[in-house]
């Protein structure tokens, strides 16, 4: 069985081969469980649940804690619905790390905090760093950000400070998402 290797937790991933829709509602439900054990209702939450969960797209949760907006997306697996298993089972691993007393609420505030638009800018970064839409391989993106870091950087005879900038940011934008 493979598994899967993010922010610091490795767990076995999921094959689902039937109830693609019950098993999405399950994990939608067990977002909500762990993070109602930390004091958000399911009113703090958004989930929209993808209409046909055996499609190849990507899973994400949104909340509210203190005013912060927080978001964890994953796509790497071949289906919406173990895309979602995934990021249940992170959230269930954090929510676990501040009920042990290994992680603070403020912590897990900075961990997960993103804008609004993040998945518009994730879309963007990749176009910035001439990677596909839906490259989640953190080695190639890194490679390809350090090319063309290294072709604009301010101190080479064609560098240019603004796109270094960019592409900076366009980087920690993808290794946030990826790591």
């Amino acid at each position: 069985m493979a598994t899967v290797k993010i922010k610091g937790y490795e767990f076995n991933a999921l094959v689902i081969r039937d109830s693609f829709n019950r098993r999405a509602q399950k994990f939608k439900n067990n977002i909500i469980s762990n993070l109602r054990a930390i004091g958000l209702t399911e009113d703090d939450v958004d989930i929209d649940l993808e209409p046909i969960p055996i499609r190849k797209v990507p899973a994400s949760a949104s909340w509210y804690v203190d005013g912060f907006h927080l978001h964890y997306s994953y796509k790497a697996c071949n289906k919406y619905v173990e895309n979602l298993y995934v990021v249940s089972k992170i959230i269930e691993f954090e929510v676990k790390t501040i009920l042990e007393g290994k992680k603070t609420i403020d912590q897990f505030i900075i961990d997960f905090t993103e804008a609004h638009d993040v998945e518009e800018e994730r879309k963007s970064a990749r176009e910035l760093l001439g990677v596909d839409p839906d490259k989640i391989d953190l080695d190639h993106i890194n490679r390809q950000y350090k090319r063309l870091a290294k072709d604009a950087h301010p101190d080479m005879p064609s560098g240019d400070t603004e796109r270094f900038k960019a592409l900076n940011r366009a980087h920690k934008i993808l290794k946030r998402e990826l790591e």
